[in-house]
């Protein structure tokens, strides 16, 4: 199976780092390209599911999607509580129960070129991933907490669920999966050279500016030390296995199947940092950004999503 360009426009901006270019993309630039694909994924799903409804499937991949996103990070925080402390722990909880939007579109963009159909349900199953690993994960922050005694000052529930599930990227991707709901394909026909036409350049220069900033996360999170990096390439490949056993028992498509196991996979570095500035003020944001971003993220675009769709041909059965 041959590289994708954004993949290697990603591991063009590694490199750059490596070779200390002054490659770079302004910020500006790359919160604008960020809120764009959003839009783009979110729209489109919306009119995808307005051409085929909700029907079984779309239910059963929704189902197992949540309650992955709110089931990983009971195993995440206690697999690393020890190691890290519960705060940092329950950062890195809410990092790999919550998604990665960019891992999903970079594997979305995978079965288009390998011409694999899937669901557009499957960004509202991303959409509804978001946040439930972010309240979970502070529920077993606060019980860790009550359990030790501790009487730190603590931010209310009603800020840090509006923040788990208004915040801007989660609104922007559910606003515009029920725009494109509502419009269907009357607006998509008006926005498809933006949404269609537009995407995959916008999705290479991303990944590019993505490559420059994962390779400088790299050099601060690496002194944490080795066994934490193994972690952020050792838990995807079994959550998407796990995702994938899920699937199996539903019935989903090999596109939707593969979908699931690279949601499971993924750790967001956009949400949940978002959420726990807020929620989690002591954790240390070069753990859980570094580990999702500088580990999980290159080891999925570059080998994992490949990995996860030939488990999935093995599991569900190719199409």
């Amino acid at each position: 199976m041959s590289i994708s360009p954004p993949v290697l426009f990603f591991v063009l901006g590694m490199v750059a780092v490596f070779v200390k270019s002054d490659l770079r993309i302004p910020r500006q630039i790359g919160k604008l390209m960020s809120l764009y694909l959003l839009w783009a994924i979110g729209f489109t799903g919306g009119v995808k599911i307005a051409d085929t409804g909700l029907d079984a499937e779309a239910l059963w991949s929704i189902v197992i999607g949540v309650a992955l996103a709110a089931l990983q990070p009971l195993a995440v925080f206690a697999i690393l509580k020890r190691k890290l402390g519960a705060e940092n722990a329950a950062a890195v909880a809410a990092a790999y129960g919550s998604v990665s939007a960019v891992t999903f579109l970079t594997a979305s963009n995978l079965l288009d070129e390998s011409s694999i159909a899937y669901g557009g349900h499957m960004v509202a199953v991303m959409a509804l991933m978001e946040s439930p690993a972010i309240a979970v994960s502070i529920i077993l922050l606060r019980r860790a907490q009550s359990s030790s005694g501790s009487t730190e000052k603590q931010a209310s529930w009603g800020v840090i669920l509006h923040e788990a599930f208004l915040n801007g990227p989660v609104l922007l991707l559910l606003g515009s999966l029920i725009v494109g709901l509502i419009t269907g394909e009357r607006g998509f026909e008006a926005f498809k050279p933006l949404c269609k036409d537009l995407f995959n350049g916008v999705l290479v220069f991303f990944l590019l500016d993505l490559g420059v900033l994962a390779a400088r996360r790299m050099r601060s999170f690496f002194a944490h030390g080795i066994s934490l990096a193994l972690f952020g390439v050792i838990f995807p490949p079994v959550a998407a296995l796990i995702a994938l056993m899920f699937a199996k028992f539903a019935g989903l498509t090999l596109g939707d199947a593969t979908l699931l196991a690279v949601l499971a996979s993924s750790a967001s570095y956009i949400a949940v940092p978002a959420a726990a500035r807020i929620a989690i003020p002591k954790a240390e944001s070069s753990i859980y950004i570094g580990l999702a971003l500088a580990v999980t993220f290159p080891f999925n675009v570059i080998i994992g999503i490949p990995l996860y769709l030939a488990f999935a041909k093995s599991i569900i059965g190719a199409s």
